[in-house]
């Protein structure tokens, strides 16, 4: 069972990561804009987080320079804001299951990005898992031209959340040489909250975000989908190789598409399945290399 425990934890907080939409979903029935939803959940993980770290990380919350406040930028700004931003206009715009399958896209946008700005190899593996992601798209995108629930606005922010997501990856990788996880992720919402606060204006909805079913949503939004599951994540990252827990963590897809016909009625058509499958094969592909001796797994999520 102790073998079994970082599996089942990096399962289990990739779970909690695909049920984010029932949170935006009872914020946006309330009148919030995708923005705000997106403000709602950076400032109350950050809360949180600044309470763990004062409780627990003190020495993980110095920075080394002031100027280093920049790399927190790209994954503050350029990455969480952008990435929520986007995805949570997905979710308003199309079935959850679409939403969560595009977000996927990710690791072909890494396997680019990594190319131009990390200098890093391609191989047969990841120009497979590019190929596949953008047939996959192709198929979900094409064959829905005609349903209503599917639009260009939807497609395009699904892909833009992708991006966003990759770009975590990238700005992390730069961050990780002179920082923790956990100082990483502190002054990312930290700095997205301080961002996305005068943005919002949040306050001018103050007497909204009291209401008790709303408080409940938010600390939800905040908590569970957010910093909960980074820390069952981190967990159980440390345990296992991280290119394991990417492939495991494709579990938060299936989680959403669940959570999205249990709870919806969401219904995805043979093609846009086919499209699916595409697309968390990719994922799974772009996580494996081949050598002489057997198969070994080299990247690892960021998240």
């Amino acid at each position: 069972m102790k073998r079994l425990l970082p599996y089942l934890m990096i399962a289990a907080g990739a779970s909690l990561w695909g049920i984010i939409a029932v949170f935006v979903k009872e914020l946006a029935d309330y009148g919030f804009a995708a923005m705000e939803i997106v403000a709602i959940r950076v400032i109350y993980a950050a809360l949180f987080l600044l309470t763990i770290g004062l409780l627990k990380y003190r020495k993980q919350m110095k920075l080394k320079q002031a100027l280093d406040i920049r790399l927190f930028i790209g994954t503050g700004i350029l990455s969480v804001v952008f990435f929520n931003y986007c995805y949570f206009t997905t979710i308003s715009q199309m079935n959850i299951s679409i939403a969560v399958i595009l977000l996927y896209t990710s690791p072909a946008f890494v396997t680019v990005l990594s190319l131009i700005f990390l200098k890093e190899k391609l191989n047969i593996n990841k120009i497979l898992a590019v190929l596949g992601t953008i047939i996959g798209c192709i198929l979900i995108a094409g064959v829905s031209a005609g349903d209503s629930n599917i639009t260009l606005l939807g497609i395009l922010t699904g892909l833009g959340s992708g991006l966003g997501y990759a770009l975590y990856t990238i700005f992390g990788k730069f961050a990780l040489k002179k920082y923790q996880p956990f100082t990483i992720t502190l002054y990312t919402f930290i700095v997205a909250a301080l961002f996305l606060l005068p943005i919002t204006q949040l306050w001018q909805k103050l007497d909204l975000l009291m209401n008790t079913n709303v408080l409940l949503y938010s600390i939800g939004l905040g908590f569970i989908p957010t910093v909960l599951a980074y820390f069952i994540y981190t967990w159980g990252l440390e345990k296992i190789e991280g290119s394991k827990a990417a492939v495991i963590a494709t579990v938060e897809p299936v989680v959403a598409t669940l959570l999205g016909v249990m709870l919806y009625g969401e219904r995805l058509g043979l093609i846009q399945i086919a499209g699916a499958f595409l697309i968390f094969c990719s994922v799974i592909i772009v996580n494996i290399t081949f050598r002489k001796k057997g198969v070994k797994r080299v990247e690892q999520k960021i998240s």
